[in-house]
């Protein structure tokens, strides 16, 4: 039986590690060709090898997407490879924590270049593309992070509310040319990197604060973005869907 993505070509923005490597290879198990993007083409290669060895398929390409003429060249050439461009998922994203006193502009403006104008850029570069295909879907990543705030986490916050909104006024815009444009909303994954930088008590206290006990996982947000890229959304589009398990419900 084919993929609910059979023939359709992706690409998803830092996917060489977590969410963004779990959703390409969910992508691609059903049926996608999906380019992986990430700052180090070896890094995104190796991400596509391991979905290339079980059977999906698969390149890495790397992309700095905060340079928009980079990645308005990188998904052309995947669109000129395969004559069409279907799916995008904007993943990518470059973060600090610090408190307000303590943020620094070259921080902020890396946040910002990656974690927003990435975004947008991403969305510019692939609108006409998927409107020459007869539209597509793209799905942007934010957080919960952007509804509930969380200490030293000002820009973050911010980087991840200004995605939501674009994403509302971009669905407005591109609805037209049969462009879905949605937001998926994850609170805390667990991921290697999550366990590096948050101390063991305050995951116990998020566990603790969540209606279904526990930390979500890359698996878990990557079935929400293969929801919103198939046509079982075929009818959806401007939502920021909160992926939490009830975290923003339970503390609203």
């Amino acid at each position: 039986m084919a993929g609910r993505l059979e023939g359709r070509v992706a690409a998803v923005t830092g996917a060489s590690r977590g969410l963004g490597r779990a959703t390409a290879a969910m992508l691609a198990a059903e049926g996608a060709i999906v380019a992986l993007l990430d700052l180090k083409a070896h890094w995104a290669q190796a991400a596509a090898d391991e979905i290339i060895a079980a059977g999906g398929k698969a390149v890495g390409l790397g992309c700095d997407v905060s340079d928009r003429e980079a990645l308005t060249a990188t998904l052309g050439a995947i669109n000129d490879e395969h004559g069409r461009f279907d799916v995008l998922v904007n993943n990518a994203m470059w973060n600090v924590y610090e408190p307000l006193a303590a943020i620094r502009p070259e921080n902020l403006d890396r946040m910002i270049g990656v974690g927003f104008s990435g975004v947008i850029w991403g969305m510019q570069a692939a609108a006409p593309l998927m409107a020459a295909s007869g539209g597509g879907s793209i799905i942007n990543i934010a957080s919960v992070s952007a509804l509930l705030g969380i200490p030293n986490g000002i820009a973050y916050c911010g980087v991840k509310a200004a995605v939501a909104g674009a994403t509302r006024a971009a669905a407005a815009e591109l609805g037209g040319s049969n462009i879905r444009v949605n937001a998926v909303a994850p609170s805390t994954v667990d991921t290697e990197g999550v366990r590096r930088v948050v101390s063991e008590e305050r995951i116990a206290m998020r566990i603790g604060q969540t209606p279904l006990g526990r930390l979500g996982t890359t698996e878990d947000i990557a079935k929400a973005v293969r929801y919103l890229a198939c046509d079982d959304s075929d009818f959806v589009t401007g939502q920021v869907l909160t992926v939490d398990g009830g975290l923003a419900m339970a503390l609203s």
